[in-house]
């Protein structure tokens, strides 16, 4: 599972593989968003969210320990850039 829920109410668990966190999760990889509509899966939190970002987050052993996640009420709103800077952070963090 993933958990817990920072922000709006919102899903306080996600299985691991389901909706965009659980995808990041299952992946071990960054997951960016475009259009929430168009992934398949996506789980409504927040009517609001139209992008997503999801940054999955290691210990120094490699152990998934959480995913971080942001949702724009714009489409588009993530990139590349983004992906490299949250992973940056995420591994900062993690140590």
């Amino acid at each position: 599972m993933v958990g817990p829920f920072q922000g709006t109410i919102g899903c306080l668990e996600i299985e691991i593989g389901k909706g965009v966190c659980g995808t990041a999760a299952a992946q071990r990889q960054t997951v960016i968003v475009p259009d929430v509509n168009t992934f398949e899966g996506h789980i409504t939190c927040d009517s609001r969210s139209r992008s997503e970002i999801v940054v999955p987050v290691f210990d120094r052993k490699g152990v998934l320990i959480a995913v971080f996640d942001i949702d724009s009420e714009f489409i588009g709103s993530f990139d590349e850039e983004d992906k490299a800077q949250l992973e940056s952070w995420m591994e900062w963090f993690a140590r």
